[in-house]
């Protein structure tokens, strides 16, 4: 789906977060796994999200997200932007590496 290709194009120009996908599918799935973080429903637009750094750019995420949806029949719906992780070394400067 054109849509979610895009979506994922408008994340990856934020700092601090990426697609939240399965790791290991990173290495042996032949196909983009990053299409994985990513529901398109008619009225719900969910985009999962790893931290890889702080702090969060939540809103800014949101803002380029929401960007890629005006214009599109998903521009009302709801957009949920979903951290459900954070990488170890986004918290490596609570230990003093």
């Amino acid at each position: 789906m054109v849509i979610v290709a895009e979506l994922l194009k408008a994340l990856e120009k934020v700092e601090n977060l990426r697609p939240s996908v399965p790791e290991p599918g990173r290495s042996w799935v032949p196909w983009d796994v990053d299409v994985l973080a990513v529901d398109v429903d008619d009225d719900l637009v969910c985009v999962r999200v790893v931290a890889t750094g702080l702090p969060l750019r939540l809103a800014e995420a949101g803002a380029a997200l929401r960007l890629v949806l005006v214009g599109t029949q998903w521009e009302s719906a709801t957009l949920r932007v979903v951290v459900t992780d954070v990488d170890k070394r986004a918290l490596d400067h609570l230990n003093g590496s």
